[in-house]
């Protein structure tokens, strides 16, 4: 789930991440309610600076901050560790979550979640197997 960080905080919504580089001003932790606070994930300083200067368009920034975290797939692992105890909420202090670096966190955290889980779906051997099989058969 995204969120903005002003937004009230339910209890449907599982562990609380907040991915902001900056700590927003004035908001404690406390009332944030956090699970942790993962700023190595933002977009780096100088792609958000030149999206917030306008010198680079929506989609460029979007384009770009995808690049960044493919080309370090491990920052993806501690959201992935959340996602699979339960429900996740990425939160920002953004206005425009649909136009922020949100989506692209969304996007690339279940990607690499369907990945992980497409490599473990292997065949095991036939010792992995023989607690599923009846005593019979064993």
């Amino acid at each position: 789930m995204l969120k903005r960080i002003y937004a009230p905080i339910e209890e449907h919504d599982g562990a609380r991440v907040l991915v902001d580089r900056l700590w927003p001003s004035g908001v404690s932790r406390h009332s944030l309610a956090l699970n942790e606070w993962y700023p190595e994930i933002a977009p780096g300083s100088q792609l958000c600076r030149q999206y917030q200067q306008q010198e680079i368009s929506t989609s460029l920034f979007l384009e770009r901050y995808s690049s960044e975290l493919k080309a370090c797939p491990d920052k993806l692992l501690p959201l992935m560790r959340f996602a699979r105890m339960g429900q996740l909420t990425l939160l920002t202090a953004v206005r425009q979550i649909e136009d922020s670096h949100l989506p692209v966190i969304k996007r690339l955290t279940l990607s690499a979640l369907e990945e992980e889980d497409a490599s473990d779906s292997e065949f095991c051997s036939s010792p992995c197997l023989a607690h599923t099989l009846p005593t019979s058969q064993r």
